[in-house]
């Protein structure tokens, strides 16, 4: 599978009734196949940035292009079938089993049911979760992690060439988010899907990117490697949010970082 290139081209959104922008002049490019973590407290705009992708948070100025294409051109519903998006509650349908669950975008863009099938096998599969245990139960019957997994592997389902992640782990125990952050580190490598992730979590957003875009206030203060962040912050925010100059803790996260891409080779 080949990934999208994400480009934000002087993006602003503003709310109505607001009196600022949500997220003001960003520009930055995704490289497909990279995983790009959007890095902020709440309320600084991360959020509201991944949804332009798929228009669910409307531009009010700038662009948006997935692959070379304005999403402001695209039809939203043709447009949110073909990028993925997983979110911390998750919103697996209750009354449809994981099968169900997983096959519902190939379905609606009219795949054989053969097919389906196949594709729902190899992804429970591919996120651990096996296919003969897993595809006749229902969203009830799981636990917090593997009801992640299912809505990461419903949102590949379709085989994206985006992936659109907004803080999907923040809501199971460290245990086994640290375990589903190996599965996702696996999984892009695996299939090149270009991933936005957004998450708070410095550790989080250190260990998975291969980017880091930092955002403070609706503006982007810094889009570089996680080394270049630990050793070259742009700005004071982005030096005190990373402790940028404390060896210890650069040492440790890098080693822990590199511990997660080892595991996600295994």
């Amino acid at each position: 599978m080949n990934g999208a290139a994400i480009r934000f081209d002087d993006v602003c959104v503003r709310y109505a009734n607001a009196d600022r922008d949500a997220v003001a002049n960003v520009t930055f490019e995704a490289q497909p196949g990279e995983l790009v973590v959007l890095l902020g407290p709440s309320g600084c705009g991360k959020s509201t940035l991944l949804r332009t992708v798929n228009r669910l948070a409307p531009v009010s100025s700038g662009a948006v292009y997935v692959d070379g294409r304005d999403v402001a051109q695209s039809d939203p519903v043709e447009l949110r079938r073909r990028v993925g998006y997983a979110i911390q509650a998750v919103g697996l349908f209750a009354h449809m089993t994981v099968a169900e669950n997983v096959g519902v975008v190939p379905s609606l863009l009219g795949w054989p049911r053969e097919e389906i099938e196949a594709r729902v096998d190899e992804l429970l599969a591919l996120i651990g979760l096996e296919p003969s245990r897993y595809r006749v139960r229902r969203p009830r019957q799981l636990s917090g992690g593997e009801a992640q997994r299912v809505g990461v592997a419903r949102a590949i389902a379709a085989k994206p060439g985006a992936l659109l992640m907004d803080e999907p782990f923040g809501a199971v125990d460290a245990l086994v988010r640290g375990s589903l952050q190996r599965e996702l580190a696996r999984i892009v490598r695996e299939l090149g899907t270009t991933t936005l992730f957004v998450t708070h979590d410095v550790e989080e957003a250190l260990g998975l990117a291969d980017r880091i875009v930092v955002m403070r206030e609706g503006r982007l203060e810094q889009a570089a490697t996680p080394l270049e962040i630990l050793e070259r912050p742009a700005t004071p925010y982005v030096r005190d949010l990373v402790h940028a100059g404390d060896a210890v803790y650069r040492d440790y996260f890098l080693h822990a970082r590199d511990l997660l891409r080892a595991q996600a080779q295994q």
